[in-house]
């Protein structure tokens, strides 16, 4: 423990923002990351607690006492060798995460937490400014050869691990780059796309091989989902050409709003909008959805609508207002009695800030149009009673909308992709698997990330695929020294 009574003497300071006027003009990282000096304080802050909460609260276990001190002393390289060693991509959870580490911080009963993700992203970033983050290939090759399938993060996770554990990987995606949702969901002012080649570049000195605009199966996915194949390959084939497969794509497949009016021309998924425009940023065609001048309503209040909230900004939309079906939540939790769980709050994203209506506890019950394009949408009020959403009496309004996306989640991973492995499902539509062994109901076919447990985290999915190699190393091999 680097300073005892740290957390006594020093605050939380925040990674600095740029000013929303500037950044709105473009699609360019904002958030910079802490100094030397507030990295170190930050540090200090850390209680060295007797059990750290923060480690069992984050998914993939960071070691994240060990860290903090090593930061507060200094110590640089040795901090991103002890944040490597549990986490593949820590240059993405230190911009995107939310955090549940923090949210489990013991300081975080009574205090603000100590700046868990601000400390990741300034180790990350420092590592890669001083050229530390090095290619590690195997000394050995095992002669065994697995395929994964999808290039998100738990498969580009499962991918890097078994590479250096000595076997050789290709990875199938269907797009034509690599990085699934990090690629193509995530809007490129909080995630910038050069990272993720950065990182390719090291996976690629490690064996690992990438074989795009490749679908596996032969059925299309469907409507809401990108994919830019120009070639197919069978299960049947991998399962033929490589010793083990790990099925490790998104849970891409949009939950829909089946309302009256749900053709009307204006009326889209969230990544039918996202995802040409990380494509148009990176050079690859212009967006078909244009928001600029026009009223957006954004149905969802999670992270895809803030999304949308913050594209739509860069569009220069006429307004934007932002609604969900649940009630308000909270501005702040109740920490005693909610510590060490996540606990449910108003949160804000940068999106929120750059200029956004939000409103709650409201329920579309049709789009409206003329001539077959969106005009406007009609809504309730609703209220929980004994758990359930009930319409409030006369509350119905119309909310003028040129554009609405809808944000209201993921239900399965693409259902066409599981079909063709004939793989056993659960009642969600999601891979029938274990997290011991990631082994599905067909021979040599693992399951891993949001194909496995539904849509969630990015540091779930670079849990499971590292979980998930270990797993294959020790079918293909009788044992494995890969962490889990």
């Amino acid at each position: 423990m680097g300073k005892i009574t740290g957390f006594m003497e020093y605050r939380r300071v925040s990674e600095s923002y740029g000013p929303v006027e500037q950044r709105v003009r473009n699609y360019q990282e904002f958030v910079g990351h802490l100094s030397d000096a507030g990295a170190k304080q930050q540090g200090a802050r850390c209680m060295d607690c007797g059990i750290p909460f923060c480690t069992s609260g984050c998914p993939v276990n960071n070691i994240i006492p060990d860290w903090n001190d090593l930061v507060y002393r200094g110590d640089w390289k040795q901090a991103l060798d002890v944040l490597h060693s549990t986490n593949n991509f820590p240059e993405v959870t230190g911009r995107i995460c939310p955090a549940p580490c923090e949210a489990s911080c013991t300081l975080n009963i009574n205090n603000d937490a100590v700046g868990i993700k601000s400390i990741e992203h300034a180790i990350i970033d420092k590592g890669g400014e001083n050229g530390w983050v090095v290619p590690q290939p195997a000394k050995k090759k095992t002669g065994k050869k697995v395929a994964v399938v999808g290039s998100g993060p738990a498969g580009l996770a499962a991918a890097q691990q078994l590479a250096r554990a000595g076997h050789s990987v290709t990875v199938f995606e269907k797009n034509s780059r690599i990085g699934g949702l990090l690629r193509y969901g995530i809007p490129d002012f909080k995630l910038d796309k050069r990272l993720i080649d950065w990182r390719m570049a090291q996976l690629a000195a490690e064996g690992v091989k990438f074989q795009t605009n490749t679908l596996v199966g032969k059925d299309a996915p469907g409507k809401g989902i990108v994919n830019d194949a120009k070639k197919t390959i069978s299960p049947k084939q991998l399962q033929k050409e490589f010793d083990a497969v790990i099925l490790a794509g998104g849970a891409e497949q949009p939950r829909d709003l089946p309302v009256p009016g749900r053709e009307l021309k204006g009326v889209h998924f969230a990544l039918e909008f996202l995802i040409p425009q990380n494509k148009e940023v990176a050079g690859e065609g212009k967006n078909p959805i244009s928001a600029h001048g026009k009223h957006v309503v954004v149905i969802g209040g999670g992270d895809t609508g803030s999304d949308c909230v913050g594209t739509s900004n860069r569009h220069r939309a006429a307004s934007i207002t932002q609604i969900e079906v649940m009630p308000r939540p909270p501005e702040n939790e109740n920490g005693p009695l909610t510590w060490p769980n996540w606990p449910i709050k108003l949160r804000s994203s940068s999106s929120h800030e750059e200029g956004c209506l939000r409103d709650w506890a409201i329920a579309t019950k049709e789009f409206v149009g003329e001539n077959g394009v969106l005009k406007a949408i009609k809504a309730v009020r609703v209220e929980l009673h004994d758990g359930k959403l009930v319409e409030v009496p006369g509350s119905e309004f119309e909310l003028k909308a040129d554009l609405v996306f809808l944000a209201m989640g993921f239900v399965s991973p693409v259902q066409q992709v599981l079909d063709a492995f004939g793989v056993e499902k659960n009642a969600r539509g999601d891979v029938k698997a274990d997290t011991n062994h990631y082994r599905t109901s067909v021979d040599k076919v693992f399951a891993a990330g949001d194909m496995r447990r539904g849509q969630s985290l990015v540091v779930w999915a670079i849990r499971e695929g590292r979980q998930a190699a270990r797993a294959v190393d020790e079918y293909l091999m009788g044992s494995s020294v890969l962490p889990r």
